[in-house]
């Protein structure tokens, strides 16, 4: 009687590592960010506000002033960044790439509710997961564009007519600059350097390797940049020394200056509120609420590997196009 018997190894999915994915991206998510938020919806439709512009009182000195921002800015973001390196180091770990080659970015970006230097973490780990281009471009600007809690706040400070312009322009942005990003940008010129799965090895080992080189990719060239623009933001940001009128060229300057700024979430709402009070007109606001959420200097810089240059100047110029066209709008029909 003859026995056949086959030596190959039986691979068994292990089930665990997506479950236990999904609970870090909830625990994660609800305790950064949907728990604060839920409070602070109450709050922004009780006195109409959020708080103060993290613009304001700036100190005369420019490395003074770069270090106040910076602590004001790291204070406000910390949690959601450490999260976003953690995230984005498991879903290399943890989740099967060919789940991942199916991933549509914009839907899944809308609970994530990151600023775009938070969410860059997480891109940066769908590219080097081989996400295609424009699903994880599409991904990363729906974190800040599509921000359901950022649209109800927008709504109960600066008016809800405010918060419609800023979902509809924000889709079209999404979904554009990762079309143009996806048609642009071949996939096999933009892979991001891949880690390998080394499934021998224990899950803590890997995941440790991969978070530690995600953290030493983005994480230093942000802190750098972060304190850089906090030296520039008085000179941005020229609000306290006049109003800015609701003209074509401070229109463009709002729409390059918001592109190049970077906020915590929501921060363009305080912003945008104190500045009209000085005397900003509607169109550069408008500009202003679309392109300083979106990109940011440390956010491009956080994706200098996980994309090509083309890819991160078709979505800086994207963006403040984006905001120039909105503005001219509405010039056009005031």
């Amino acid at each position: 009687m003859t026995q056949l018997s086959s030596h190959a190894p039986v691979t068994r999915f292990a089930w665990w590592k997506p479950l236990l994915f999904l609970a870090v991206v909830v625990i994660g998510l609800w305790y950064v960010k949907w728990q604060p938020y839920y409070g602070k919806a109450f709050t922004a439709a009780e006195t109409h506000s959020i708080g103060k512009s993290i613009l304001a009182n700036a100190a005369d000195s420019p490395w003074r002033a770069a270090l106040d921002y910076a602590m004001v800015y790291f204070l406000a973001v910390w949690k959601a960044a450490v999260l976003g390196v953690i995230l984005g180091s498991l879903v290399q770990v943890l989740i099967p790439r060919a789940w991942l080659l199916r991933l549509m970015g914009t839907g899944l970006g809308l609970p994530g509710m990151m600023c775009s230097c938070c969410a860059a973490p997480v891109t940066a780990g769908l590219r080097q997961s081989q996400v295609s281009s424009g699903a994880a471009m599409a991904f990363w600007l729906a974190n800040p564009l599509l921000n359901p809690a950022t649209l109800i706040f927008m709504g109960f400070v600066l008016g809800w007519n405010f918060a419609a312009i800023r979902l509809v322009a924000g889709l079209m942005m999404v979904l554009g600059i990762a079309w143009l990003v996806q048609r642009s940008v071949p996939d096999q010129a933009v892979a991001a350097p891949v880690i390998p799965a080394r499934d021998e090895q224990p899950f803590l080992t890997r995941w440790l390797r991969v978070m530690w080189r995600l953290f030493c990719n983005t994480i230093p060239l942000y802190i750098v940049a972060v304190l850089l623009l906090g030296a520039a933001r008085v000179w941005l940001f020229p609000h306290a020394d006049g109003a800015v009128g609701n003209t074509l060229f401070w229109v463009m300057l709002m729409a390059i200056a918001g592109c190049l700024f970077v906020i915590p979430t929501a921060a363009e709402i305080p912003i945008v509120q104190t500045m009209m009070l000085a005397g900003m007109g509607v169109a550069p606001a408008l500009a202003l609420l679309v392109t300083l959420p979106a990109v940011s200097v440390p956010s491009l810089l956080m994706l200098h590997r996980a994309f090509p240059a083309r890819a991160l100047w078709i979505a800086l110029i994207g963006v403040a196009g984006s905001g120039m066209l909105l503005g001219v709008l509405a010039l056009w029909l005031a």
